[in-house]
């Protein structure tokens, strides 16, 4: 009987309550398994951030017991912070042929390929980690070889969607593996944690091949060069692309450096299938009349640097958009990236090329599941608890709703928390404690060396700039010999604002006379001094708040 009573721990470390830096850890007494090690891009706050990747120092410190990470698919919010990871946590990595090919990539690019165990795993495949079983189970996404998993553990099966959508017609491969989820629900099923990215839009999602006869369409009608943007990692988009462009003898250059290392990813293991000599080298380009070419290209999302924004910025330096172009991009923004869509997209057309773009023509398709699919995955499935993932507080409270519209009692479903513990045994689950968890923030080769005070300083400086006092008094004494010099950057030019400068030469004076007067030499107090009355005139003066550093030398 004491068995039954061992619990099993299931601690989501991200991709909860936000979208990205999905990564979930289970726990059974002394074995645990990572799945997924996802990052997120920066928000609007994080200024000079490249990246946030997720917080795993409770696994850190437990990595003894850590038996490995599994990966659902090869897109950055599921695979993005291995690299990091691994160097704290060096474990197996199982994934399917082309996950583990984009994560080789990452790991060369990092100087680690050689020191991690990348393990290639088919669907159907089960394979044993300490006390779990973990299966993976064929699934369609907007990405070749996604897997959803059944991982069987002595309190019960927890089945993980991850990513997914129900396409019946997909691009390649066999469609989602929906017989053995049935399987699985008759048998019983513990724990269901299923994707809530689509929850608030109705019906169906639509198959990628809807995208096919959509570009052949607009490939046919077109007479000059076409340039496409869209993920580097949508394989199944890209496939499309080179499939019309052949059917209308097109030639096809790859742009971006994601993009390249996608593609040569993809032909590499076969999941590409492209023509002798359709592919050619973006050196090559003006070889070729604009009716013979399509250029596919990174920067659907408006990045600043990726190509496309280059492009429309005259930056680029293999590529120039010329008037009679043909500009699709062909993917949805992700949260927060409209406003460097739309600039990228007005930008293009003040170079008179004609853009289109999703809200135009059906040149995009989700790779999420919506109502109906999500439907049909808790029918199948008849979980007994249900945790949804993978989305911001809304969906997560939505996808709450549907199951409970479903016959779900309200007590089994867990809006969860990132770091909280939900324990379960065959016949309970309840949320106890909290392990650590949060943002780590990666930028340039720093990770986790930029925290809050250094984010509040960078807002400080952008929103209000720095003003620097050099003052040089006599050590003995603590008379000024030389200043106070004032220098400013991004609070006023100096040379319009003279009047104003002097005046701020006036009142640090006025500030060493009053720690004169309260015999206050040490360097600490007068500069707090400094800082609390030149920060009280210069608000009064400008309402402004600029950072103000006093340097003091002694000689």
């Amino acid at each position: 009987m004491a068995r039954n009573k061992k619990k099993l721990k299931v601690i989501p470390l991200g991709g909860l309550q936000e979208i990205g830096k999905n990564i979930t850890v289970f726990e059974y007494e002394d074995d645990i398994i990572i799945v997924d090690c996802g990052m997120a891009f920066p928000e609007d706050d994080m200024l000079g951030i490249d990246m946030v990747i997720p917080d795993v120092s409770y696994v850190a410190k437990n990595k003894d017991r850590v038996r490995g990470i599994i990966l659902t698919h090869g897109h950055e919010d599921h695979i993005g912070a291995l690299p990091y990871v691994l160097k704290d946590i060096n474990v197996p990595v199982y994934g399917t042929k082309l996950t583990l090919g984009l994560v080789g990539y990452k790991l060369e690019e990092h100087g680690m390929l050689s020191s991690v165990d990348l393990k290639v795993v088919e669907p159907t495949q089960t394979i044993q980690l300490g006390a779990f079983k973990v299966e993976f189970i064929r699934s369609t996404h907007s990405i070749a070889d996604s897997v959803a998993l059944a991982i069987h553990t002595p309190v019960g099966v927890i089945v993980h969607t991850s990513d997914f959508k129900i396409d019946y017609t997909p691009i390649e491969g066999e469609p989602m593996d929906l017989a053995r989820l049935a399987e699985l629900g008759k048998k019983g099923v513990l724990l269901l944690m299923c994707d809530s990215t689509n929850i608030e839009r109705e019906g169906y999602t639509m198959s990628e091949r809807t995208v096919g006869h959509a570009f052949e369409e607009i490939f046919m009608k077109t007479k000059g060069r076409i340039l496409v943007a869209t993920f580097a990692s949508n394989v199944h988009r890209i496939q499309q692309i080179i499939n019309a462009s052949v059917k209308f003898g097109r030639k096809v250059a790859i742009c971006g450096r994601s993009m390249i290392n996608v593609v040569k990813v993809a032909l590499d293991l076969g999941y590409l299938n492209v023509p002798e000599g359709v592919l050619v080298d973006i050196e090559q380009i003006d070889r070729y009349n604009p009716e013979n070419l399509v250029i596919i290209t990174t920067g659907s999302q408006g990045e600043p640097m990726s190509a496309l924004a280059r492009m429309a910025a005259s930056d680029h330096k293999k590529v120039e958009i010329a008037p009679d172009d043909l500009v699709i991009i062909s993917a949805s923004s992700i949260p927060g990236n409209e406003k460097f869509i739309f600039k990228v997209i007005n930008e293009l057309f003040k170079k008179g090329a004609d853009v289109i773009y999703e809200s135009l023509a059906d040149i995009h398709v989700s790779g999420h599941a919506c109502q109906e699919e999500l439907k049909l995955i808790h029918y199948l499935v008849k979980p007994k608890y249900f945790i949804p993932v993978h989305g911001e507080y809304r969906h997560l409270k939505q996808h709450a709703n549907l199951a409970h519209s479903l016959g779900m009692p309200k007590e089994n479903i867990f809006i969860m928390d990132i770091g909280k513990v939900l324990e379960l045994t065959s016949d309970s689950a309840k949320i106890n404690g909290s392990v650590t968890s949060g943002k780590v923030l990666v930028d340039g080769l720093g990770v986790g060396d930029v925290g809050n005070i250094v984010l509040r300083d960078r807002k400080h400086l952008s929103q209000d700039g720095l003003i620097v006092i050099v003052i040089t008094t006599e050590k003995e004494s603590g008379a000024v010999i030389a200043g106070p010099d004032v220098i400013s950057r991004g609070f006023v030019y100096v040379r319009e604002s003279e009047h104003l400068m002097e005046e701020v030469r006036e009142v640090t004076k006025q500030a060493l006379l009053k720690c004169e007067e309260k015999r206050k030499n040490d360097w600490t107090t007068k500069k707090n001094i400094i800082k609390d009355m030149l920060g009280e005139y210069l608000y009064e003066k400008t309402k402004r708040r600029p950072m103000i550093l006093p340097i003091i030398m002694e000689i």
